[in-house]
C-alpha cells in the first residue's frame, strides 16, 4: 500500500469510564456554577458601572474623531486598499501562484506559529484580514488629537485589549490549531476543554474567570521549590525573617538583607537551585536574610505603609545587627520591595543614622512621573473605587492585582492560556515561575491605599518633605548610600527609563546597569543560563535614551557585576554564621509558614 493510499487515522477512543468521569465533572460543575448564580441573583445583582472610565475615555474618543470626517474617509479609503491589496494576493495563492503578504505579524507574535497559519491560504488570509483590521482601528483609535494624555493612553491601552481578544485564534472556527485537534481527538479537546473552563469558572469569585496556568500540584514548598536551606529566626504580625544555612566557610563580615515585594512572594528568588539568586547569593559568601510577608486577611486592615518600614525593614535591620553583631547592613529592595529601601534609606537619613553599607534596587521606581502602562488603572475615579471595595473587605484581593499585572501582556499570560486549555483541551505544564505567579497575595486597605495615592497618583516620594512616616517627613535627595540599579530592557510593570529617574534623586554614588529580558526574567537569570546580557554605562547622563547610547553590552548575567560591586561593601571574611542565636532561636525550617498561605 503506498501512502498516498493509507487510510486516514481514526480519532482515538477515549476510555468509556473517563469519558463518564468527564461527563459526570462537566455536569456537577455546571450545576454548582447556575447555583452561585442565581444566589447572587437573589441577592441583587451589582448595578452597571465604569469604574475604571472606559466608556467615557472612548466616547471622547470617538467624539472627537466623527468631528474630522476628512480623516475618517482618508482611513476608510486605506483600510479598503490594504483589503483589496489582501483579496487579489489570496485570490493568487487559492489557485497555487505566490504572493507577497500585504502585513506580516510581528516576529515576537507567538499567535501564528502553527505551518496552516501560513500554508493555508484561507487560514492566511484570517490572519492577514485581522492584522489589517487592527492596525486601522489602532491607528483611527491612536491618532485621534485633542485628547489629555491620560485619556488618550487609556484609549490605547484598551484598543489593544479589544484587538488581542478578538484574535482569530482564540475561537475553535477560525484557529487550524484546534479544528486539527479536533478533527484528531473526535472532539475530545473539546470536551476535556469544557471541563477546564467550568474549573476555571468554580475557582473564581463574582463570575470571575480565574485561568490556570500551570499543574500547581506540581510543586511543594520546601521540596521541589523554595529549597535553599534555612531557618525562620524572627517573626511578628506583617513578616517572617529567614536567615540561610552558609554554603562556604567563610563569609562577608555585612550581612545581606532582600526586601521583597509584597505583591506576590519571595520565593521567585528561590525557585530551584539552578535559579535561586537566593542560594547563588550565598554560594558567593554572603550571609543571606530574606523578609517572608504575610499575606494578610481583614484583621490587618489597619496595617499602614509605616507599619511595613517599622515591623519590616527596620525590624529586620535590628535583628540582624543583633545576630551578626554588624551593624550595617546590604540591602536589597526588589520593585516594591525598593521603593520601601528608598523610604526606609530616606528615614534613615531624616534620624541621622548610618545602617545600610549599600542598596541594591531590582526593577524599582523611586519617581513615578512615568509609570508605563500601569498609569491606565491609576486616576482619582479609579483609586477611589478601589479604596471603596478595600474598605469593604479590608485588602485587595491578589486574583485583582494579578489580573491587573496579566493584562499588560495579555496574549501570553491569559490568551495563549485560553486557547491551551479550552481549545485543545491541554492541562496546564508544570512550571515553576508560572506558579509563583499564579500565588498571590492580598493588601492591606490602609497600606495599598497610602502607597496608590502618594506614590502613582500624587508622586510624592521624590518630593522633599513630601511624605512623613512614623512622624518623620522624608526626602530620598538626602541619601548618601551608594546604590546600584539594575533594570530591564522589557520591562512592562516598571518600565527601564521610569526607574533611571532615581538616579537623579539619590545622592550618594550610583551605579545603573540594563539587563536584557522583562521584570522577571531580566532578573532571574542565573550566569549559569548565560541569557540575555545586560549593558553598563559608567557615566549618568540626565536622559535614560542618552545612558543608553553610551552603554556596552556584555555577554552573560548581570549578576555577576553585582557581586563584584557588592563585594567591595561587604568587608572581610569571617567565620560562617549558623541561621539563628540564644536570643533569636529558630522558630522554623525555611521557607516558613506565612508563605505557605495560598489563596485559590
Amino acid at each position: 500500500m503506498t501512502a498516498k493510499e493509507k487510510p486516514a487515522e481514526q480519532a482515538p477512543a477515549m476510555d468509556a469510564a473517563e469519558m463518564a468521569r468527564l461527563y459526570t465533572d462537566i455536569a456537577r460543575k455546571s450545576s454548582a456554577l447556575v447555583a452561585r448564580h442565581l444566589a447572587r441573583g437573589a441577592n441583587g445583582m451589582p448595578a452597571l458601572s465604569d469604574e475604571l472610565g472606559i466608556a467615557q475615555a472612548f466616547f471622547e474618543a470617538w467624539q472627537r474623531l466623527l468631528a474630522d470626517p476628512l480623516r475618517i474617509a482618508e482611513m476608510q479609503m486605506k483600510l479598503w486598499q490594504d483589503y483589496m491589496a489582501l483579496w487579489q494576493n489570496s485570490m493568487l495563492r487559492m489557485f497555487g501562484q505566490d504572493a507577497t503578504p500585504v502585513v506580516q505579524p510581528h516576529k515576537a507574535d507567538r499567535r501564528f506559529r502553527h505551518e496552516d497559519w501560513e500554508n493555508n491560504f484561507l487560514f492566511d488570509y484570517f490572519k492577514q484580514s485581522y492584522l489589517i483590521a487592527a492596525k486601522h482601528l489602532h491607528q483611527s483609535l491612536g491618532g485621534v488629537t485633542g485628547l489629555d494624555e491620560k485619556t488618550a493612553k487609556k484609549v490605547d491601552f484598551y484598543t489593544r485589549q479589544y484587538i488581542d481578544a478578538v484574535s482569530p485564534t482564540n475561537f475553535l472556527l477560525t484557529n487550524p490549531e484546534a479544528l486539527r485537534e479536533t478533527l484528531n481527538s473526535g472532539g475530545q479537546n473539546l470536551l476535556k476543554g469544557l471541563n477546564n473552563l467550568l474549573e476555571d469558572m468554580a475557582r473564581g469569585e463574582d463570575g470571575q474567570l480565574r485561568v490556570r496556568m500551570t499543574d500547581t500540584s506540581a510543586f511543594r514548598l520546601g521540596e521541589n521549590i523554595a529549597t535553599t536551606p534555612g531557618k525562620v529566626v524572627f517573626q511578628n504580625e506583617i513578616m517572617q525573617l529567614i536567615q540561610y544555612a552558609p554554603l562556604t566557610d567563610k563569609v562577608h563580615a555585612t550581612p545581606l538583607l532582600i526586601i521583597p515585594p509584597w505583591i506576590n512572594k519571595f520565593y521567585i528568588l528561590d525557585l530551584r537551585e539552578s535559579n535561586s539568586f537566593v542560594r547563588w547569593a550565598v554560594e558567593q559568601g554572603h550571609t543571606v536574610f530574606v523578609i517572608s510577608w504575610v499575606n494578610p486577611d481583614g484583621t490587618l486592615a489597619h496595617k499602614r505603609f509605616d507599619d511595613y518600614l517599622t515591623d519590616g525593614t527596620l525590624a529586620a535591620l535590628d535583628v540582624l545587627r543583633d545576630i551578626t553583631g554588624e551593624p550595617k547592613a546590604n540591602v536589597i529592595g526588589y520593585c516594591l520591595g525598593g521603593t520601601l529601601l528608598a523610604a526606609a534609606l530616606a528615614w534613615l537619613a531624616a534620624k541621622g543614622e548610618d545602617r545600610v553599607a549599600s542598596a541594591t534596587f531590582f526593577v524599582t521606581m523611586i519617581d513615578f512621573a512615568r509609570p508605563g502602562e500601569l498609569e491606565v488603572f491609576i486616576d482619582e475615579q479609579q483609586v477611589a473605587a478601589l479604596e471603596k471595595k478595600m474598605e469593604e473587605r479590608g485588602y485587595l484581593e491578589g486574583s485583582e492585582m494579578a489580573a491587573t499585572f496579566n493584562m499588560l501582556r495579555a496574549n501570553d499570560l491569559i490568551w495563549s492560556f485560553v486557547v491551551s486549555n479550552y481549545l485543545l483541551g491541554k492541562d496546564p505544564f508544570p512550571f515553576d515561575l508560572l506558579y509563583w505567579n499564579g500565588d498571590s497575595t492580598r493588601m492591606p486597605a490602609a497600606m495599598h491605599g497610602f502607597y496608590l495615592r502618594n506614590m502613582y497618583l500624587k508622586n510624592l516620594l521624590r518630593e522633599p518633605g513630601g511624605i512623613t512616616l512614623a512622624g518623620t517627613p522624608i526626602d530620598v535627595t538626602r541619601v548618601k548610600t551608594p546604590a546600584y540599579f539594575i533594570s530591564t530592557a522589557e520591562d512592562h510593570i516598571a518600565p527601564w527609563q521610569s526607574t533611571y529617574a532615581a538616579t537623579r534623586l539619590l545622592g550618594g554614588p550610583i551605579r545603573f546597569v540594563l539587563g536584557g529580558s522583562g521584570h522577571i526574567a531580566g532578573i532571574i537569570n542565573p550566569p549559569a543560563a548565560n541569557k540575555y546580557g545586560y549593558w553598563t554605562n559608567e557615566n549618568l547622563p540626565r536622559r535614560a535614551d542618552d545612558w543608553l547610547a553610551g552603554a556596552k553590552q556584555q555577554a552573560g548575567s548581570w549578576w555577576v557585576d553585582w557581586a563584584r560591586w557588592v563585594a567591595g561593601h561587604a568587608g572581610d571574611p569571617v567565620a560562617a554564621r549558623r541561621p539563628g542565636t540564644r536570643k533569636y532561636p529558630a522558630i522554623e525550617e525555611a521557607p516558613g509558614s506565612y508563605v505557605r498561605q495560598r489563596i485559590e
